[in-house]
């Protein structure tokens, strides 16, 4: 009886052997595919993305394309490599002599380029290029980049340099301009559930299409990610029925039911606060995160914008899915829309923050149902343009006095006259220096005023000179001293009050206050 093969994970077993399985990276695969048929190979890549889109897969696969023979031994790099010459073979089994692949995560120093620098100037043992895999590159030390740069810039014709990271933002520009760039992009959600339906056929498991769904979603664009979460779900499955269903990969995940985030949404929609209050509580029961809650409730207003919107439909939605959100789309308006996105956002970020995260996501989901009984900005000023409310009365500010005329026995009877007097002379300084003057006696043409006020005997020497008559006029003659005292308000602070009670009167308005306490961090310009 032969002996059983160990078992090996689905993230390596189904690891891309050729371009063609490498999913979602198509431009890249294009761009090389060119340079290989026009012998236009560049000396160093750099392959930049976020994990598991198949970086290091990649570097494998050009190592392949470079150093194929062909199945009779002849061939020439290409972009479609055989797989069953001796070459394929060890660079797939890891064991060729001439495909070094080394760790930057633990190989950071500067000892160990140098073993690269000493090792690229003897030419390739068996292949056609001896290649440099250097996975996480970015780990490599300040002294260890320098080191390589040399060698990096004009590297003997028979050496190819493969670099690979996570953060390109931590790679010097000195070595990112001495290699050729691709970034590899996350993969569709569609795409990896298609992706995963073909593994689970060659598994021989049967699996639901939303739970693979499921999975391609929590996968995040990733496909060794979306093959482990695969992994521990068909683990997860019964043994009676060996598949996979999705109410199994939410248990396993801690999601939430998309068909019960619906549900709430609605009873969210309707003011029902009961029905919220008791969905949560259910949604908590069941061990769903406070914060994947509102993250779902994120999800449905951002899927229910985008049908508004006429965008494209996302694939992985079933179809109540898509039914639900172009009913709701039909339905709400892009003001209230907006406005469930930033009230949702702002509770989830604090749900993720909150010592009690299950009560923060009650109070977030509350506020929500307070605002959404709220009419929106453009509703409100239709119904104070058709009189059905009416906007608060502030409190009206001190009608100015007209200017005096310019009669000799006419006296100002109030500051604000005396102001307007100055104004008149075109004694604009004076004025304007008068309004924050404080009155402690105001009987013209006799005048007190306080040294407090920002004024001083020049002041009132210049005020007495521009006031009185000139020499063959008749008039009173005004007297004005400056003393210690505290006086009455100045024109300046009397102002101050009538926009302080006016702005008071507005934020007591219901209207206003009613915003307010759905959007506390609001502001009254």
């Amino acid at each position: 009886m032969p002996e059983s093969q160990p078992y090996r994970v689905l993230a390596r077993k189904y690891r891309p052997q050729t371009f063609a399985e490498l999913i979602g990276q198509d431009a890249m695969v294009q761009t090389l595919g060119n340079a290989i048929k026009r012998d236009r190979l560049a000396h160093a890549f750099l392959l930049t993305g976020v994990r598991g889109v198949g970086k290091t897969s990649t570097a494998r696969l050009i190592a392949k394309a470079l150093n194929c023979i062909g199945p009779d031994g002849h061939g020439g790099p290409t972009i479609d490599p055989c797989g069953v010459c001796e070459p394929c073979k060890a660079i797939a089994e890891g064991r060729h002599i001439d495909v070094v692949e080394m760790d930057a995560a633990s190989h950071t120093g500067v000892d160990d380029i140098r073993e690269i620098i000493e090792a690229v100037r003897y030419a390739a043992v068996s292949a056609r290029y001896k290649i440099y895999i250097i996975d996480e590159v970015h780990m490599l030390s300040k002294n260890a980049f320098n080191a390589l740069l040399k060698t990096l810039e004009e590297p003997p014709s028979h050496v190819k340099f493969l670099f690979a990271t996570t953060e390109v933002n931590k790679v010097p520009v000195t070595v990112l301009s001495r290699c050729q760039r691709f970034d590899l992009r996350r993969i569709p959600a569609d795409l990896l559930a298609e992706h995963f339906t073909k593994v689970v056929a060659a598994e021989q498991v049967e699996a639901d299409p939303e739970a693979l769904a499921l999975i391609a979603r929590a996968a995040e664009g990733s496909a060794r990610d979306g093959l482990s979460i695969l992994d521990q779900a068909i683990a997860h499955g019964s043994m009676e029925s060996g598949g996979v269903t999705a109410n199994q990969v939410r248990d396993m995940l801690g999601l939430s039911d998309r068909g019960a985030i619906r549900r709430l949404f609605g009873s969210i929609l309707s003011g029902d606060v009961p029905a919220v209050l008791a969905a949560v509580e259910t949604q908590h029961s069941l061990g769903v995160e406070p914060a994947s809650l509102l993250k779902g409730l994120l999800e449905t207003v951002h899927g229910i914008t985008r049908a508004k919107a006429g965008g494209k439909v996302d694939p992985a939605l079933s179809v109540e899915e898509r039914e639900a959100f172009a009913d709701w789309a039909s339905r709400l308006g892009y003001a209230t829309l907006h406005r469930l996105w930033q009230l949702l956002l702002k509770g989830h970020g604090e749900v993720i923050s909150a010592a009690l995260p299950q009560e923060a996501a009650e109070m977030a989901l509350l506020r929500v149902l307070h605002a959404g009984q709220m009419p929106d900005p453009a509703e409100l000023v239709r119904r104070l343009e058709s009189g059905e409310v009416s906007a608060p009365a502030a409190t009206p500010a001190a009608p100015a006095a007209p200017p005096l005329p310019p009669a000799v026995a006419q006296l100002p009877e109030t500051p604000q006259q005396l102001h307007d007097l100055l104004i008149a002379k075109n004694a604009h300084r004076l004025a304007a220096c008068f309004e924050t003057a404080r009155p402690i006696r105001f009987a013209p043409p006799e005048i007190v005023l306080s040294a407090r006020g920002g004024v001083d005997a020049a002041f009132a020497a210049d005020l007495e000179k521009c006031l009185n008559p000139k020499f063959g006029e008749d008039g009173p003659r005004w007297s004005i001293s400056v003393v210690d005292g505290i006086g009455k308000p100045s024109l300046q602070d009397e102002e101050k009050g009538r926009e302080a009670a006016a702005r008071q009167a507005i934020l007591e308005s219901p209207i206003v206050a009613a915003t307010l306490a759905a959007f506390p961090d609001a502001q009254l310009m």
